[in-house]
């Protein structure tokens, strides 16, 4: 029996389009321990959401598809179980909260309803059983005045309760995994860091192990045993939390990091953005997908790198031919990313010139 709870090999989620197909997820690894708390992080576009969805197997087909690779799940592939099986995973075993709740809660339901559903279909209970249930499951996730609030219907919360109300649904059936896809977006930073507290709480409570997408790098540092970095569709980093901070070891993380402000003896230092845009996903770029936005790139980027631990760290993977801890590499990356900046200055000044020219 494996140690891991849930495997993604190999995974490949595309989508048909008029244009062709778009490779949202193109061979995605990454495995989940029991208990284990890891973060899914990456710009928007580059396939967390998708990644999530196809655990799930909640990805529309068509126009979406499964095109290789498997999901292992306490030794089954997802993809190949037939749907009456999935339907019994799925809120039972593997639960998700979704980034915004007013769109995935039924506006014609009571709240207390919409949690007992889930606990009649995988837990048998009674509907007395299952509405008891739901108070016990709403006073867990802090909503206040149970005895009435369960008869509310959706519209009548805020945003935070909703969400809490999103997690009592996905927590009902005590699944073994949740996964919580960006779960305080548009919430205020009070709210926010109350539902990640709640979410980090109940994990912990129960032994549930934890997918969290984010653009949040804060929250990861801070609730997280373990990151994957994810870039126009493929895994390209992957350590623990403590190690890909302190020692990242592919320039698309070290330009994640450089962009976000500090607090330590680092807090001056300048600000970095990612130049560039990521690749477009109908016809990505064949080497090394970030190459075209690397300071750090060169001509072996060409060619797709694997995926890969490298020599002293069993647990640290990255999928890239530089190191980036060489003073060389370094010097050449900031030689690079100084003309770049040069070569935008100029070109402002020239539109500048234009513009005064025409006027």
């Amino acid at each position: 029996m494996s140690e891991y709870l849930l495997e993604v090999q190999d995974l490949k989620t595309y989508f048909k389009t008029k244009g062709g197909r778009v490779r949202a997820v193109d061979g995605v690894n990454f495995a989940v321990k029991p208990g284990e708390k890891v973060a899914i992080v990456g710009e928007s576009g580059c396939g967390k959401s998708v990644t999530a969805l196809s655990i799930m197997r909640l990805v529309s087909q068509p126009p979406g598809e499964y095109a290789g690779g498997s999901i292992i799940f306490e030794d089954q592939d997802l993809l190949d179980v037939p749907e009456s099986t999935m339907r019994k995973i799925r809120g039972g075993q593997i639960s998700m909260i979704f980034q915004d709740p007013m769109t995935c809660l039924n506006p014609t339901m009571t709240v207390g309803r919409q949690i007992a559903e889930g606990l009649r279909i995988h837990l048998k209970l009674s509907n007395d059983e299952a509405m008891k249930r739901a108070m016990v499951l709403l006073d867990q996730v802090g909503i206040p005045d149970v005895s009435n609030r369960i008869n509310a219907f959706p519209h009548q919360f805020s945003g935070g309760m909703r969400q809490r109300v999103m997690i009592a649904i996905a927590l009902a059936c005590n699944p073994k995994l949740l996964i919580a896809d960006e779960p305080t977006t548009a919430l205020d930073v009070t709210v926010q860091a109350q539902i990640l507290e709640l979410i980090s709480g109940i994990c912990k409570e129960f032994g549930t192990a934890l997918i969290l997408i984010t653009h949040d790098l804060g929250v990861v540092a801070g609730m997280t045993d373990r990151v994957v970095v994810m870039y126009a569709g493929k895994v390209v980093e992957e350590a623990s939390t403590e190690e890909l901070f302190a020692n990242p070891r592919h320039p698309y993380t070290l330009g994640l990091l450089n962009s976000v402000p500090r607090l330590d003896e680092q807090r001056h230092a300048e600000l970095r953005t990612i130049e560039g845009a990521p690749p477009d996903l109908l016809r990505p770029p064949s080497g090394c997908r970030f190459m075209p936005r690397c300071v750090y790139a060169h001509n072996v980027c060409r060619e797709q790198p694997p995926l890969e631990a490298f020599a002293g760290h069993a647990a640290h993977r990255k999928a890239c031919w530089i190191d980036v801890t060489d003073p060389k590499e370094q010097a050449y990356a900031e030689r690079r990313r100084l003309s770049r900046i040069e070569a935008q200055r100029v070109a402002a000044e020239e539109v500048i010139r234009l513009t005064s020219r025409s006027s």
